[in-house]
């Protein structure tokens, strides 16, 4: 398969990737779908304001300003409220909604959400099934997952029972709840997953590079992708991936004050803070970068930091 033809999503990263950075990376390139950042559902009903902040997309066409279309994750794992707001986030415009059940925040875990629901597939079983009852047949229902809590082995009971439940796909992080985010992501795991099951699977985790792109789909054989951390570090390797630019191409001075300017529409010290933890992400594969970061990241007023945003022109 040629690389322009595999779809790249733009993973979900909680407190990083809000509407501002979806818009600004899809402004680049190369990404075909974004997914929100969880919203939490406990007992009630969301309110209309909290899905437009937390995905003000909806309120044009559910896309981003680039046209890529936005999915709705959702949190939580009472039948009755996911349901209830999965139909009000349909109502407001999503026309997609995804389950996360693969965070390992120990909070999370610990009031019943994401990748705790791995410990049981009847549950996620209904969960899903419970869902996709009462949602629109036209509104797609996904789940991302992780291998499993403590055991890789659970990833085919669990990816089985989401397949039966009425699952439209699945993304896999190819590491367990217990594993965090270290050792390496074993991609292996998806290739024996899709023996057991048809639907398509998404495959996650430390895809940092072109090279790891390729070596992802070669042991997968995925033609969807889902990136994070790696789109952190290289804004442009989506365009890279789908051949659109040159994979030495780096992002630009001008883009970073950009991105300043579009996040001082909330605050400039909110600007300072998400511009500071995106060069530091962007540091651990430049080396043009970290020289910058490690000379801007112990300023504290944003306007002796814009100055030196201006100044800097790599």
């Amino acid at each position: 398969m040629n690389p322009s033809e595999v779809q790249l999503w733009l993973a979900p990263m909680e407190g990083v990737v809000d509407s501002i950075m979806r818009d600004f990376l899809t402004g680049f390139g190369g990404i075909d779908h974004c997914v929100t950042e969880f919203i939490r559902v406990c007992d009630q009903t969301i309110t209309d304001e909290v899905f437009y902040r937390e995905c003000p997309e909806l309120q044009r066409g559910c896309q981003t300003s680039s046209g890529v279309p936005i999915t709705v994750q959702l949190l939580g794992s009472d039948i009755d409220s996911l349901s209830r707001n999965a139909l009000r986030a349909v109502v407001l415009g999503a026309r997609h909604i995804d389950l996360n059940f693969g965070c390992p925040a120990k909070t999370v875990n610990r009031h019943d959400g994401g990748a705790a629901l791995l410990k049981s597939p009847d549950r996620l079983f209904q969960i899903i099934s419970g869902i996709r009852a009462r949602l629109p047949a036209e509104i797609p229902l996904s789940a991302k997952i992780r291998l499993g809590f403590e055991s890789p082995e659970d990833c085919f009971e669990n990816a089985a029972a989401l397949e039966s439940a009425g699952a439209s796909h699945l993304t896999i992080h190819c590491r367990t709840k217990k594993q965090m985010y270290a050792p390496s992501a074993d991609w292996t795991w998806i290739a024996r997953i899709k023996q057991q099951v048809k639907i398509p699977i998404i495959a996650n985790g430390d895809i940092f590079s072109v090279q790891d792109f390729l070596r992802c789909r070669e042991i997968t054989g995925c033609d969807a992708f889902m990136i994070g951390r790696g789109a952190l570090r290289d804004p442009l390797l989506f365009s890279k991936i789908k051949g659109q630019v040159a994979e030495d191409a780096v992002i630009k001075g001008p883009m970073i004050r950009d991105f300043f300017q579009r996040n001082c529409e909330v605050s400039p010290h909110f600007a300072q803070a998400r511009t500071k933890q995106w060069l530091k992400n962007m540091s651990l594969s430049s080396a043009a970068v970290l020289s910058f970061f490690d000379k801007i990241k112990v300023i504290t007023e944003p306007a002796q930091f814009e100055r030196e945003l201006q100044r800097w022109d790599q």
